[in-house]
């Protein structure tokens, strides 16, 4: 069974993907996180996330297992992620790893912007997670407080709306739900009702 864990920025997917991947002892694969490596890897570089041929041959050059996750979760790094998404040669060097993961038994749950529309779409089940960009901008700035980082509420959610603006108009694999999606929508929601929900849903789609 492939489980397609898709949404914006701060919605609470990755959360809940690595829920569902445990409560099922599937493999996860979060494919945002392959985004934020090559990013950082453009921004190690010297070099811009804009400049289409550093974002391909970071992506070429990609090693998953050498990247420290807190290196990967800083604002910089998940603006240059955003950008690098936009660059179709990136998301076409990354599909096939993506698509092979998701292959691996006895289930996978992959979590990130165009898995049930793009990378699986012929996933059992495709979860849609999503919340108001005010809800997700006090979640990403409680997260960055916990780790000492101090942007202002103000400025994370200004970056809330960039990134949604990005991803829901960028040509290539722009960030909507799949037709046969579920919408899970989580903004007065606590992690663990948005769990049982998703939980709830498999369980039909099992059936």
């Amino acid at each position: 069974m492939i489980i397609a864990v898709d949404g914006p920025a701060a919605a609470g997917k990755g959360t809940l993907a690595r829920a569902l991947a445990r409560r099922y002892n599937f493999h996860f694969l979060d494919t945002g996180a392959l985004y934020r490596m090559v990013g950082l890897a453009v921004l190690q570089a010297g070099r811009d996330p804009h400049d289409e041929a550093a974002a391909l041959e970071a992506a070429q050059g990609l090693k998953p297992d050498l990247t420290h996750e807190q290196d990967l979760r800083s604002e910089d790094v998940g603006a240059a992620a955003s950008i690098v998404a936009a660059n179709l040669k990136v998301r076409e060097a990354l599909l096939g790893f993506q698509r092979q993961f998701a292959q691996r038994a006895p289930g996978a749950v992959l979590d990130g912007r165009d898995i049930g529309t793009v990378v699986c779409p012929d996933a059992e089940v495709k979860i849609f997670v999503t919340a108001s960009p005010e809800v997700r901008a006090e979640r990403r700035h409680a997260e960055l407080a916990e780790r000492g980082e101090a942007p202002s509420l103000e400025t994370v959610l200004d970056d809330i709306h960039a990134r949604d603006e990005r991803d829901r108009t960028r040509a290539h694999a722009p960030l909507v739900p799949a037709r046969d999606a579920y919408v899970l929508e989580t903004s007065q929601m606590t992690r663990e009702q948005a769990l049982n929900s998703a939980i709830a849903y498999v369980e039909m789609r099992r059936k």
